[in-house]
């Protein structure tokens, strides 16, 4: 009877299903991040490429950057943008370097967040001074404004208008335009509006619908024109 009683058992228990581990989340804000994309023309032609990367800084915050090189005859492009925040995102420093053709600049944001605060100083040209502004609770810069983005639509919601810091402030506010498909894949398209004091763009995001809410293809405007930004990893 006992032999029977333990067959029985074991049998029962070979017909429960495995207990199979939760996926490991990766991707940006689970874990460290770099992401590649290709630069191309509308027509497909490609022109260079650009890369997104995401470092947890341990509790501290985040160390986010993008870096863009576009080989466009006559005028080449060469950007690199860095921001420290925290880890609710909003920004302790940001870092704006440019080569637009023969033109270059650098310049650097300093926030105090407690006081409502930032110092944006221009390094390059050279002795170009600095300026005191007021910002608003959790000020981001456009860098960390797209994380930010990121981490809201993984929450199911898009990032309400704000005032994003990129030199000076640009008022953004992002458009939900529904499901598109890429690839056999559905994807969620954002439009977001930008306006600062001196001029005024769109950009256009498809997101993979992972954890990450990964930008699949990003299309932007250049001082040569419009491009689209590929994820090639």
């Amino acid at each position: 009877m006992r032999l029977l009683v333990l067959i029985a058992a074991a049998a029962a228990a070979s017909a429960q299903p495995a207990v199979v581990p939760a996926a490991k989340l990766t991707g940006f804000p689970f874990q460290d991040e770099s992401l590649q994309y290709s630069i191309k023309w509308p027509s497909g032609l490609a022109l260079g490429e650009a890369t997104f990367t995401a470092h947890k800084d341990g509790s501290a915050g985040w160390s986010l950057q993008v870096a863009l090189n576009a080989a466009v005859p006559g005028f080449p492009v060469k950007d690199s943008f860095r921001s420290r925040a925290t880890a609710d995102l909003c920004s302790l420093e940001f870092d704006r370097t440019y080569g637009h053709g023969s033109k270059a600049s650098r310049e650097k944001i300093e926030f105090d967040q407690p006081n409502h605060r930032a110092t944006r100083t221009t390094m390059l040209p050279a002795n170009g001074g600095k300026t005191e502004m007021q910002v608003s609770s959790c000020a981001k810069d456009a860098v960390a404004f797209v994380y930010f983005m990121r981490r809201e639509m993984g929450q199911g919601r898009v990032a309400q208008p704000d005032t994003v810091y990129f030199g000076g402030g640009y008022s953004a506010s992002l458009r939900y335009t529904g499901e598109g498909k890429m690839k056999d894949a559905v994807v969620d398209h954002v439009i977001g509006s930008v306006k600062g004091p001196g001029s005024s763009f769109t950009v256009e995001i498809d997101f993979a619908r992972d954890a990450a809410r990964t930008p699949l293809i990003i299309k932007l405007p250049l001082p040569v024109g419009a491009v689209t930004a590929e994820l090639v990893r």
